[in-house]
């Protein structure tokens, strides 16, 4: 495929030492894309030698991808904002090393953010896999409201496609290290609170890796910051209160549940047919 002048989709991929077989997964999905004018920007955020060497040969499977490599590791928001600064788009989609988007999922979400002005960003809904394949499904709020962040960001992170200016003019991802871990998060109810607005497609353009492993990697440092970040998320969106601090003590109150008995209860939870 020969690259053309301008992409009018760039889509941002920041990765530190990924499993090569899921890198290649999600790289594949992109090149398979029913919508052709694209670039990925694939921002090496200072992997091991060996992943390095992965992910440079990696980018080599298309011509639309560019090759942006740190010298050492720092955090995702700095590599995803990296990629903000190289990106041509007027249209910014984000996309995981793990995750792997349906064929159409660029030609619907540009196509839906042509025919809606109103909309500043569009994500979906998403089947939830591990290494056996499609274990549920999550569904998202059609036209998510304030109180929609209390229990979880109502927003599948790397399913969205942006308005490049909404990132632009907002400031992209916060470098706050009260932030790591907790961008996406932070981002959209900082882009509820400046009263931009998404709309989540009611369709599942997006596998979402989910495994055993993913609660685990929630350590204690991390839930202590998501809490704080849901404080003073809440605070700004005008929802905090007697009733709501409950959900700004969630991360700490599901950290207590032991990891096997958690992922036993998503699964029951998620598992069924899209939750119908």
């Amino acid at each position: 495929m020969k690259r053309t002048s301008r992409a009018e989709i760039s889509i941002i991929m920041g990765v530190y030492n990924p499993r090569r077989e899921r890198l290649l997964k999600a790289l594949d999905s992109i090149i398979g894309q029913t919508y052709p004018n694209w670039e990925l920007l694939l921002y090496d955020d200072g992997s091991d030698p060996a992943p390095a060497k992965c992910i440079r040969t990696a980018a080599e499977r298309d011509c639309r991808i560019v090759y942006i490599r740190s010298n050492g590791n720092q955090g995702l928001a700095y590599a995803l904002n990296g990629c903000l600064r190289r990106a041509v788009g007027r249209y910014i989609a984000r996309m995981d090393d793990d995750d792997i988007a349906t064929f159409d999922r660029l030609e619907k979400q540009y196509a839906f953010l042509n025919a809606h002005p109103r909309f500043q960003w569009v994500g979906s809904n998403a089947e939830l896999i591990d290494a056996d394949g499609v274990w549920g499904y999550q569904k998202m709020p059609e036209f998510p409201v304030r109180k929609d962040f209390l229990y979880n960001s109502p927003y599948i992170h790397p399913s969205v496609m942006f308005r490049r200016e909404v990132l632009i003019e907002n400031g992209g991802y916060s470098l706050d290290p009260q932030d790591r871990q907790g961008e996406d998060y932070e981002l959209f109810m900082r882009l509820h609170r400046n009263g931009c607005r998404g709309y989540n497609l009611q369709e599942p353009l997006l596998q979402y890796w989910e495994d055993y492993t993913s609660h685990r990697k929630r350590t204690y440092r991390r839930r202590i910051r998501e809490m704080g970040l849901r404080y003073r998320g809440f605070k700004e969106l005008g929802i905090l209160n007697k009733t709501t601090l409950p959900y700004v003590l969630k991360p700490l109150l599901v950290g207590a549940v032991p990891a096997p008995v958690h992922h036993y209860i998503r699964r029951q939870l998620k598992g069924n047919r899209r939750n119908r």
